[in-house]
């Protein structure tokens, strides 16, 4: 949302550092909505959005680190990268709070090609 990679290390650092750090760590990519304040900033670079799901891997590792908002719009190899890096969870379905999810069979094929599967 605009914030330095200071400012979201700084927040990784908070989470990771509670006693006990969360179990789940949802992380967003910006989805711009036209009409609300933060529409139209400059994006984040998607190579620093995959640093953000390592950062929280690597500092909490039992976490869920859910690949979240912003899925829509992500290109599948940037998503194959956020798993690499240590992204476990995606939030599947039609719509999230307000913007949309990929579809069902979108999600489907790319776990499917990574070879990820539910937990069970």
């Amino acid at each position: 949302m605009g914030e330095s990679r200071k400012l979201r290390a700084g927040l990784i650092a908070q989470l990771a550092n509670l006693d006990p750090y969360p179990e789940s760590v949802p992380i967003n990519h910006l989805v711009q909505v036209e009409g609300t304040p933060l529409h139209g900033t400059e994006a984040l670079d998607p190579l620093e959005f995959v640093r953000t799901i390592a950062a929280a891997r690597i500092t909490m590792p039992k976490a869920m680190v859910r690949l979240s908002a912003g899925r829509q719009q992500m290109p599948d190899a940037v998503q194959a990268l956020c798993f690499l890096a240590g992204a476990n969870s995606i939030f599947y379905g039609d719509k999230l709070l307000t913007t949309g999810n990929p579809e069902t069979d979108r999600d489907r094929a790319l776990l499917e090609k990574l070879g990820l599967h539910a937990l069970l």
